[in-house]
């Protein structure tokens, strides 16, 4: 994106996000990154880093490990490893063993299902694959605590094993020198010390002509002479001369190690590059995290639709101070390309416009945003920005000279890819005069259908906006009664300025006020004050809104409530319903399986039985039962019908009530009520029923088709 001024970025604070980045970055490759963040206009590069940025904000949100925790600065060392005949040191080979190792395990945690989940932060190894051989090799040479192995090579374990040996003479000898040195009394408090690479004896010095040895040296106050022992001489020596061996052969082996690595050098960068990205990626998204930024939607044509829009370093500022933050909300478009912003001074006009600006920057950089996720953001390929605070001193005496000169170029240099931000158009002028050249700049900013905001306190330009197409007006709310400022936008209606409010509630004296409203044109007095009086009452209608917006939430959760509760309701009535039919089908089987044993019962007695009467007796006892039998089924379908027309729903018994009898299924209803009966009534019969044979039901409703 093209920027104008230069210090644009510093203007809308964008210098300050990149630090802030820089601050949550751990290896250097990603500080380098952060410092020199692009913005970008091709749609496809801005859409990859807003997804790898979301992608690893949900890790982070939902407490994932993934494993990058490990800081590489390796370019050095990478530099050398494509050197031929460079030799790498232990400590920077195992920094590329960590390397190599955190990419397996990078490669291990993109599983199948992970790919599909963050194909963003996958498309990063895309173009790579893991090498096991580079940790091999380096896994041959080096143990875990990064010393060469013994067995690195033949010769490296002839060379330790006879240095192993002759350390263990020497320390025999040496131990031999100390105990007959001591009991002659020629030791010091320090008895043994190592001087130059080599173990000495410590001897008072009046003895040091006593023994046989070569002095090495004395202490500062002369009175302690280190001496290397006669007997250990020719062991020492040839101790000092294994290790130049062991030292050589340890390089040896480190310069092939490194030529062997050395075929891996683009890999090994390629590595590099993947734990910085990921590492930069990590930033951007522990940033997004801390200001509560989220992914909108990118489009590729010019426009802006912001949705609860929170400038990132006033809600950062907020946050630690315990704060709110007033969001934003507005929209740019074909239709409406323009926004000219006016109200009173400190009232959040500058604000609205940095914040807008900074966004637009930050998502063309690939960075969250602290937005709605529903909202909507364009590309554009050039940003201008005019505001008239951050001229320097030296500037002072060509103010508007300046202004003018940046209008110019904004002008004739202004397209339909352009988002411009002018702070105060036409101010440093003569009012009238500036507020002409300001009409003219704006609607030449129009006909070439750019998008920008614009504050302003001309009216001209808000009776302008009115009547453009193209042109918006908006307006930030202002408290006149307590004298705040709200800080909120208010889209499609020009601001008051609140001069003569300010000016009463703050106690000027009211003669000097009247002198000042006679002064002002009456026309423009009377359009400042039409505006003051249409905010306000715009403010009455968004607090009875709100007052009738939250009535209607009410409304519906008790909406919710009753029918949950009418839901339950209903359910409970066919559970009893079901548990009333079971019973009568249980009470029904035992009572046919008690039929089915009596019935085998006086089958069984009637074969037995001697005489006709006996026999006879007991075909009447069978008659007696099937006949109860046929009347209980006659009961039975009665039942049936009276559950077709009516619904038990039983409970006590009150006055009113329709009621069946239990003890023939018969409805009615109860018209009186004493002590334990009650008087039902029966068609025309009025009769006497006790109340616990009565069972409350109600009329089923009729089945609509």
């Amino acid at each position: 994106m093209k920027l104008f001024p230069a210090s644009a970025e510093v203007q809308l604070e964008f210098d300050k996000i990149k630090a802030l980045v820089v601050q949550n970055c751990r290896s250097d490759y990603a500080k380098s990154k952060a410092e020199q963040l692009r913005i970008h206009t091709v749609k496809s590069y801005i859409e990859l880093e807003l997804q790898q940025s979301n992608e690893f904000k949900m890790i982070l949100l939902n407490g994932q490990f993934f494993p990058n925790d490990s800081v590489f600065n390796l370019t050095r060392e990478l530099k050398l490893l494509g050197i031929p005949g460079a030799v790498l040191k232990e400590t920077e080979l195992v920094e590329l063993r960590k390397l190599a190792e955190n990419i397996k395990n990078i490669f291990r945690w993109f599983d199948a299902e992970k790919k599909i989940t963050f194909p963003g932060l996958a498309t990063v190894i895309s173009g790579t694959q893991y090498e096991k051989a580079i940790v091999q090799l380096i896994n041959e040479v080096l143990d875990d605590h990064g010393i060469v192995k013994d067995n690195a090579s033949a010769s490296l374990t002839r060379i330790r094993t006879n240095l192993f040996r002759k350390r263990n003479e020497l320390r025999r000898s040496f131990e031999k020198v100390i105990s007959k040195w001591n009991k002659l009394g020629y030791l010091a408090d320090t008895e043994e010390a190592f001087l130059n690479g080599r173990r000495v004896v410590a001897v008072y010095a009046e003895h040091k002509r006593q023994v046989k040895g070569i002095l090495l040296g004395e202490s500062d106050t002369r009175k302690t002479s280190f001496i290397e022992p006669e007997e250990t001489i020719e062991l020492n020596n040839e101790i000092f001369s294994l290790e130049i061996e062991e030292k050589q052969e340890v390089y040896r082996i480190l310069r092939d190690l490194t030529s062997k690595l050395s075929v891996h050098a683009e890999l090994l960068k390629n590595y590099h590059t993947i734990t910085g990205e990921y590492d930069y990626i990590n930033a951007k998204a522990r940033l997004a995290r801390e200001m509560n930024a989220n992914l909108p939607d990118l489009q590729e044509k010019s426009m802006i639709h912001l949705v609860e829009a929170y400038h990132p370093l006033l809600y950062l500022y907020n946050q630690k101070s315990s704060k709110p933050t007033i969001p934003v909300s507005l929209s740019l478009d074909e239709k409406n390309r323009i926004l000219v912003i006016s109200g009173p001074n400190a009232g959040g006009k500058t604000v609205t416009l940095k914040t807008v600006g900074l966004l637009q920057m930050m998502i063309q950089s690939g960075l969250l945003v602290p937005v709605n996720p529903t909202s909507r953001f364009g590309i554009f390929k050039q940003l201008m920005i005019h505001i008239g605070d951050t001229q320097s001193l030296e500037f002072e005496l060509s103010t508007y000279s300046s202004h003018l000169k940046n209008m110019k170029y904004f002008m004739e240099s202004a397209s339909g890819r352009t988002l411009f931000f002018i702070d105060e158009l036409g101010s440093g002028s003569d009012p009238n005069l500036g507020g002409a050249f300001a009409e003219v700049i704006l609607e030449e900013l129009g006909r070439k259908h750019s998008f920008g905001i614009v504050t302003t306190h001309y009216l001209n330009l808000k009776v302008m906006a009115n009547k453009t197409p193209g042109i918006i007006n908006g307006a930030m709310a202002f408290d006149e009664k307590n004298l705040l400022p709200l800080y909120k936008l208010i889209i499609g209606k020009p601001g008051s300025s609140y001069t003569f409010s300010i000016a009463e509630r703050i106690g000027m004296d009211p003669k000097l006020i009247s002198k000042a409203k006679e002064l002002v044109d009456e026309d423009h007095f009377s359009l400042d004050k039409l505006l003051n009086r249409a905010e306000q009452d715009i403010r009455k209608i968004e607090q009875k809104e709100k007052e009738l917006q939250k009535l209607l939430k009410e409304n519906e959760r008790l909406k919710k409530e009753m029918e949950q509760f009418i839901d339950k309701e209903k359910h409970r009535q066919q559970v009893e319903i079901l548990r009333q039919q079971n019973r009568i089908t249980e009470e029904r089987i035992a009572y046919l399986k008690d039929m089915e044993r009596k019935l085998k019962q006086i089958v069984f007695d009637w074969r037995k039985a001697g005489t006709e009467q006996e026999k006879i007796a007991m075909m009447k006892q069978i008659q007696a039962m099937l006949f109860k039998q046929k009347e209980k089924q006659v009961s039975e379908k009665i039942r049936k019908k009276i559950d077709a027309k009516y619904i038990e729903v039983g409970g006590e018994v009150k006055v009113g009530d329709k009621v069946r009898m239990t003890q023939n299924n018969q409805v009615g209803q109860v018209k009186e009520i004493r002590e334990k009966k009650a008087i039902v009534q029966l068609g025309l019969l009025p009769i006497t029923v006790d109340l616990k044979n009565l069972v409350v039901v109600q009329d089923r409703p009729v089945e609509s088709n």
